[in-house]
């Protein structure tokens, strides 16, 4: 077969794949973000329904990182060990319910058990697809797939946004539940259905794909192990387990992740009490403007990772994109900045975050492999959402100190400039 016969017949193998497996992937993380941030629309009754402070409230939707962080790199071995199909599927079922069974709230307490449960059950999902995605996809495409598979965040955005303020305005008091009780319920049974088809849908290996020809399946792993094997070669982070906890790009590339979660949670769980501060108190009318960042986002971020995929530079596409997060969330921290003006900024903003979720996991997949791969990806995502639980919090408890989010912005401002100097360090191994 000539070179130009070659490609052809790898491009195709890999459109096949494609469209087999990431809007499946796609679909499951919109419902896993979904039932992960819905609780910030459900602040907007719960939270005085209960009579929450804001402290109460940010603790809460940031303890689920506290489980999360606990069990990811665990979860991470299970599926390397048993496959994606019998993992995410259960997984899947057991947060739907989780997330579902929020509606029995009655107390802070009972909102931090709950909240932290669905973190571990979470914690499986999100690093297993990183590295479910290194078993069918090389380098060269991957961020790509990642931009794919992480547009599921914005089109969560959109998706929740006005099914959330409908819920919340429409569903009030019947059955003698709360609008917010409603949300959980109803956002929560998806997940359930989902995860059933998961387990007879998901293909764990390239290996094991029935609807992939032979030479598909002979391309692709041969693309795979020669990566492996460059890897290697070229004196990575490493293979084995112990590989990842001994290798300081993977701390420093953590610390990155963790200036990039910390932006990404400030915006997504304060968002829409930022529009009700500053530019409307109607539920629904918050749920539609809430899409205008998200749906930004998609845009922005699959051309950031084509174009980083077609140039093949990691390094500069991911420091760019937090400079200008970090110069984006300033100027929406200006004292008395207009509603429409701050909610531009914070576009600008979510949409850099999301070009930087877009390109970083090129990085530590450039230089892990086996099963340093599993738990690296594992830990710098532990770590990294350590901002989930740190973030929410601390906005919360700034707004219930100075009555304010400017001083939370800037902070989350900072952590973006935290990533932009770690990601120029760090990049340059990975460019080696």
């Amino acid at each position: 077969m000539t070179t130009t016969a070659t490609a052809q017949a790898e491009a195709n193998a890999y459109r096949t794949i494609t469209w087999r497996v990431m809007p499946f992937l796609f679909v499951c993380y919109v419902l896993a973000y979904v039932d992960r941030v819905n609780v910030g629309f459900a602040k907007l009754q719960m939270q005085q329904d209960l009579g929450m402070s804001d402290s109460v409230y940010g603790l809460g939707a940031g303890i689920f990182f506290l489980g999360y962080f606990l069990f990811e790199v665990p979860a991470n071995m299970i599926l390397q060990r048993i496959g994606a199909r019998r993992w995410i599927g259960p997984l899947m079922m057991a947060w739907g319910v989780v997330s579902a069974c929020t509606l029995f709230v009655t107390s802070a307490g009972s909102f931090y058990v709950l909240r932290f449960l669905l973190g571990v059950i979470e914690s499986g999902f999100f690093p297993g697809v990183i590295l479910y995605l290194t078993y069918w996809f090389t380098q060269k495409r991957r961020a790509r797939m990642v931009a794919l598979f992480m547009s599921a965040v914005p089109i969560s955005g959109i998706v929740a946004g006005p099914i959330s303020g409908w819920i919340l305005s429409r569903m009030t008091d019947a059955g003698q539940l709360s609008g917010w009780q409603w949300l959980f319920l109803l956002e929560g049974i998806p997940s359930v259905l989902v995860g059933l088809v998961t387990l007879f849908f998901l293909t764990d290996r390239p290996s094991d794909a029935t609807w992939l020809t032979e030479d598909q399946k002979r391309l692709v792993l041969r693309g795979l192990d020669e990566e492996d094997a460059r890897k290697r070669q070229s004196g990575g982070s490493g293979h084995r387990l112990v590989d990842a906890f001994r290798s300081l790009p993977v701390w420093l590339l953590s610390l990155a992740y963790f200036g990039m979660a910390g932006g990404n949670y400030g915006i997504t769980f304060w968002l829409p009490q930022i529009i009700k501060d500053t530019i409307t108190t109607d539920p629904q009318a918050i749920g539609w403007i809430s899409i205008i960042p998200w749906t930004a986002s998609i845009v922005a971020m699959n051309l950031w990772g084509h174009h980083s995929d077609k140039t093949g530079e990691r390094r500069w596409h991911l420091a760019l994109a937090a400079a200008i997060g970090a110069a984006a969330l300033a100027a929406s921290a200006i004292p008395g900045i207009s509603g429409p003006a701050g909610l531009a900024a914070l576009t600008i903003a979510a949409s850099a975050l999301m070009c930087q979720f877009a390109v970083f996991w090129a990085l530590p997949t450039a230089i892990l492999s086996g099963s340093a791969a599993a738990a690296g990806i594992a830990w710098i995502n532990s770590i990294g959402n350590l901002a989930g639980y740190a973030s929410p919090h601390g906005v919360g408890f700034i707004r219930d100190q100075t009555h304010s989010m400017v001083p939370a912005l800037l902070a989350l401002a900072g952590l973006q400039v935290m990533t932009a100097v770690i990601a120029v360090v760090v990049g340059r191994k990975a460019a080696r």
